[in-house]
């Protein structure tokens, strides 16, 4: 495995949670942190949970940026999952990390709906 000083590009899936909020609905704090990935530049899908992509340390502060703006809309609590790959043994192009895994996926239930 190669050694490297350069920033790891990562993919990371994360599941920012707000408590304490008082509302029924977190919505309006998720689509507050859905502002702020859209101002990153960087490769992001809102799911379930979010997704981002790049190198690791915009990658961390993205998901940092989240939490200052979410606390910021009033939220006094927040956790959040997380989840990180990173690979050095073939080189990935940005915005691609996620995007082959659910093609390749995708693929493979199309040869076998064929067959």
């Amino acid at each position: 495995m190669p050694e490297t000083n350069e920033d790891l590009y990562a993919v990371a899936d994360f599941c920012l949670v707000p408590i304490g909020t008082g509302e029924p609905s977190v919505a309006e704090y998720v689509a507050e942190c859905a502002r702020v990935l859209e101002k990153t530049g960087l490769t992001h899908k809102m799911a379930h949970c979010g997704f981002e992509e790049g190198p690791w340390s915009a990658v961390m502060k993205a998901i940092h940026d989240c939490h200052a703006a979410v606390h910021a809309k009033g939220a006094p609590r927040i956790a959040t999952d997380i989840r990180i790959g990173t690979r050095v043994d073939k080189e990935l192009q940005p915005g691609t990390g996620n995007a082959h895994k659910v093609k390749r996926v995708e693929e493979i239930l199309a040869r076998d709906a064929k067959a």
